[in-house]
C-alpha cells in the first residue's frame, strides 16, 4: 500500500507530507483547493507523463517521494537490478524546469519508462475520463482480456499476426501491373548502368578532393617548401642547418674525451643532425609530389564532376552511392524473379495465416469463457451499486484477422426491465456510466496484484441512494485493497477510515495548499460543509454526525 507521500513545489503545494493508511482513505476540499494536484503527484511517482509547468512559480524544480509498504517481491526488481528489501519501497522523482526528470527506486536511478512499468504494478488510478472511455468500443476488448488473464495466448497470436502482416506487405510490394513493372525495371537498369560505368572506388571522392586542393595551391606550397629545404640543406654554396649541426657535433666530439658532459652534448647534436636530415628528405619528397601537369588537374576536375552528379542523384558520398546500387540491384532481382518469389510468398502467407487463425481461435476460446464469467460478476457488482435490473452483455462477433485477433467486442446493456440491449453510449447516463466503470474496475482488481486503487472524482452524476451504494462498494473493496478516493459526496466521505482535508489559503500574496488529517470533530464539520455548502448549521452538523454514526453500525 501507499503509506507516505511527500510533495515539494508542485503547483500550489509548497510542501506537504501525507500519511495514508490501510482501508478506505478519502480526500475532500473545496473545488480548486488542490485535490487533483495530489493525484497528479501520485501519478508522477508512478511514471506517468508530467509537464514542467507543474513546478511551483518561483522555483526551479519539483520533488515527489513515496513510501510503499507490504510490497511483494516483483520480478521488476530483478529485471532492473534494483535492491529490494522485503516489505518497503521508496520511489522518488525530481522534475526540473528544463524538462529533465530524475527518478529513483530505492536510491537507484531509473528511466521514466522503467518507473512506469513498476507503477502499473503498485497503483491503479481511475479518473473521470476513464468512464468516458467506455463509449469507445475499440477499448472494450482490452477490458475483457484483462479479466481473462490471457496474456500468453494473446502474445502468441500477436507474434503470428505480425508475420502475416509482414508477408502481406512484401507481397503487395511485388505485385504490380506489367506496365509499372517494365517502367521500374528500365529505371533501375539505367541507374545501375550509370553507377557501374563510373567504376567507383570507396573513398576516392575524398582522395581526389585532397589532391585537387593540393594542386590548386602547388605554387605557394612549392615556394615555401623550397625555402624550408634550403634552410635545412643549404643552397648557393651556403651550408644548411643540418650541415652546420653536423659540424658542431663533430667539433665537440674531438674534445669529448676530456669531459663527459661535452660528450653527451656531442651525441645529442648528432641525433639532431640525423633528424634534420630526415626532415629535409621528407620535404624533398613532398616537392617531387607537387610536380604535376595541367592535364592531371583537368582529369581530377572532370572525375569530381562525375562524382558530384552521381552524389546528387544517389547519395552524399561514394559509399552511399554504392549502397544505393546494392539496393537497386536487390530490387531489380526481386522484380525479375518476382513470379517465383510470389509463389514462395503465397505459400508462406497461407501457412502463416493458418497458424494465426489457429491461435486466434484459441484466443477466442479464452475470451468466450471469460465473457460469461465477466457478465455474471458485473451483474452482481451493478446490483450492489443500486442497478439491480441492469443487464450487461459482452457481445463477441467474429472478424477477419486483425491486430487484436479474430474477435470484435462491444459492451451492451439495459438499465431497465423490458428495454432492449443497446451500446453503452445509447443507454448509460453519467451516473450509470460512473457505476459501470466502478464495477469493471472492481472486477478487474480481483484479477491482479495491484495493492492500491485510486478513484479521482468518479462519483460525478451519482447522488442519493446510488451514492450510498457506491460508498458501500468502495468500503467493501477497501477490505482487500487500499482505496484512495477524491470525492464531493457526503455518503462516500462518511464511509472512510481515514479522512484528509485539502484546503487552500493565501499568505503574502502567494497561494498555499495544506493537507490535514481530520479527527471525528473535523470530519463532522467537513461533511456538514459538503452537505450544506459554505454555511454550516446545527442541522447540517447533526446530519453529518448521523451519517458517521450510521456508517459505523
Amino acid at each position: 500500500m501507499l503509506s507516505l507521500l511527500h510533495i515539494e513545489n508542485i503547483a500550489v503545494i509548497e510542501q506537504a507530507e501525507i500519511a495514508f493508511d490501510r482501508g478506505f482513505n478519502v480526500l475532500t476540499g473545496e473545488t480548486g483547493a488542490g485535490k487533483s494536484i495530489v493525484i497528479d503527484a501520485i501519478s508522477a511517482i508512478l511514471g506517468e507523463r508530467t509537464y514542467r509547468d507543474v513546478i511551483r512559480t518561483g522555483t526551479d524544480r519539483a520533488f515527489v517521494g513515496a513510501v510503499f509498504t507490504d510490497v511483494p517481491e516483483l520480478s521488476w526488481f530483478q529485471e532492473n537490478r534494483v535492491d529490494y528489501e522485503p516489505g518497503e519501497l521508496l520511489v522518488q522523482r525530481e522534475i526540473y524546469g528544463d524538462g529533465k526528470n530524475v527518478c529513483r527506486v530505492n536510491g537507484r536511478p531509473v528511466t521514466v519508462a522503467i518507473l512506469k512499468k513498476l507503477g502499473g504494478q503498485l497503483v491503479n488510478i481511475h479518473g473521470q475520463h476513464d468512464s468516458q472511455q467506455l463509449f469507445d468500443e475499440t477499448k472494450h476488448l482490452s477490458y475483457l482480456d484483462l479479466f481473462a488473464q490471457n496474456a500468453p495466448a494473446r502474445e502468441a497470436y500477436e507474434r503470428a499476426y505480425e508475420q502475416v502482416a509482414a508477408l502481406r506487405q512484401e507481397k503487395e510490394r511485388l505485385t504490380m501491373d506489367e506496365g509499372e513493372k517494365l517502367r521500374r525495371v528500365e529505371a533501375l537498369q539505367y541507374q545501375l548502368e550509370e553507377i557501374q560505368r563510373a567504376r567507383l572506388q570507396p573513398g576516392e571522392d575524398e582522395t581526389l578532393e585532397q589532391r585537387r586542393k593540393l594542386l590548386q595551391n602547388a605554387q605557394k606550397l612549392s615556394e615555401h617548401l623550397a625555402m624550408a629545404l634550403d634552410a635545412l640543406s643549404g643552397g648557393d654554396d651556403q651550408s644548411g642547418a643540418a650541415d652546420l649541426t653536423g659540424e658542431a657535433a663533430h667539433t665537440l666530439s674531438r674534445i669529448a674525451r676530456y669531459d663527459d658532459a661535452i660528450a653527451a652534448l656531442s651525441e645529442r647534436l648528432g641525433t639532431v643532425q640525423i633528424e634534420l636530415s630526415d626532415v629535409a628528405g621528407e620535404i624533398r619528397e613532398r616537392l617531387e609530389q607537387l610536380a604535376y601537369s595541367g592535364e592531371e588537374l583537368e582529369q581530377i576536375e572532370s572525375r569530381l564532376d562525375v562524382l558530384h552528379r552521381l552524389r546528387r542523384k544517389y547519395g552524399g558520398s561514394v559509399e552511399e552511392i554504392l549502397e544505393y546500387a546494392q539496393r537497386a540491384q536487390t530490387e531489380l532481382d526481386e522484380i525479375t524473379f518476382s513470379e517465383e518469389r510470389l509463389e514462395q510468398l503465397e505459400a508462406a502467407l497461407q501457412a502463416a495465416t493458418e497458424e494465426a487463425q489457429r491461435l486466434g481461435l484459441q484466443l477466442r476460446q479464452t475470451r468466450q469463457n471469460a465473457a460469461q464469467a465477466m457478465e455474471t460478476r458485473l451483474s452482481q457488482e451493478l446490483a450492489a451499486l443500486d442497478m439491480p435490473r441492469a443487464q450487461f452483455i459482452c457481445e463477441l462477433t467474429e472478424q477477419p484477422l486483425g491486430p487484436s485477433g479474430i474477435d470484435q467486442l462491444r459492451f451492451l446493456m439495459t438499465a431497465n426491465v423490458g428495454e432492449a440491449l443497446k451500446p453503452l453510449s445509447k443507454v448509460a447516463s453519467g451516473g450509470e456510466l460512473a457505476r459501470i466503470m466502478l464495477a469493471i474496475k472492481n472486477v478487474l482488481a480481483e484479477q491482479d496484484q495491484v495493492g492500491t486503487l485510486i478513484f479521482d472524482e468518479v462519483d460525478a452524476g451519482v447522488s442519493g441512494r446510488a451514492a450510498q451504494k457506491v460508498a458501500e462498494k468502495l468500503r467493501s473493496v477497501s477490505r482487500s485493497k487500499q482505496v484512495l478516493c477524491v470525492t464531493h459526496l457526503p455518503q462516500i466521505t462518511a464511509a472512510a477510515d481515514v479522512h484528509l482535508l485539502i484546503a487552500k489559503s493565501e499568505r503574502q500574496g502567494r497561494t498555499y495548499t495544506q493537507v490535514t488529517p481530520l479527527d471525528r470533530a473535523g470530519r463532522t464539520r467537513e461533511i456538514a460543509r459538503i452537505i450544506g455548502g459554505a454555511e454550516i448549521t446545527e442541522t447540517t452538523l447533526r446530519s453529518a454526525e448521523e451519517m458517521l454514526q450510521s456508517d459505523r453500525k
